[in-house]
């Protein structure tokens, strides 16, 4: 496979991890009013869709900011962010081919919440609601969205690609 395909094939993860977010997020945000409960997937509290919305970033950090400065931090900062991660990606050649997959991913993910804060006013839209059995004194995991699902499965990747993969040049 051509070094430039290697590179570019994985932005379809990008586009699908990308359209999967803005579907589900659509469809909730159309049919369901803010703070709703939706379901009960297993009947057993394990699993609940649930409409809320977050105008902050992961966990609802930066929630007491003032608005004058989130569109520099939520908005601005990850436009740099992910372009700094885009512009690496291409010049590297360090990354082997999993590692360009999970970095893909990434990019997927943050891009789709960044459209939530561009499109949004009231804030990215989660709906994912995991039962978290009092670990870290959680009763519930904060509810999350695909991207953020994508962001976070993707990350663990790379990071265990990086401590335990080959090093060096991809294949």
């Amino acid at each position: 496979m051509r070094e430039r395909t290697k590179k570019i094939l994985p932005f379809s993860l990008t586009a699908f991890i990308i359209l999967a977010d803005q579907i589900s997020k659509t469809w909730i945000a159309r049919n369901y009013p803010i703070a709703s409960f939706i379901s009960d997937i297993f009947g057993n509290n394990l699993l609940w869709i649930i409409h809320v919305r977050n105008k902050a970033v992961a966990f609802s950090l930066g929630d007491n900011l003032p608005m004058s400065i989130r569109p520099a931090l939520f908005i601005i900062l990850p436009i740099i962010v992910l372009s700094a991660v885009v512009a690496y990606y291409f010049r590297s050649k360090d990354f082997t081919l999993l590692q360009r997959w999970a970095v893909a991913g990434i990019i997927g993910g943050g891009l789709g919440n960044l459209i939530d804060r561009v499109i949004r006013p009231d804030g990215v839209v989660d709906f994912i609601s995991v039962k978290f059995f009092g670990v870290f004194g959680l009763d519930r995991w904060p509810t999350f969205n695909i991207a953020d699902s994508a962001v976070v499965v993707c990350c663990i990747m790379l990071l265990l690609s990086m401590f335990f993969g080959k090093r060096g040049k991809y294949e």
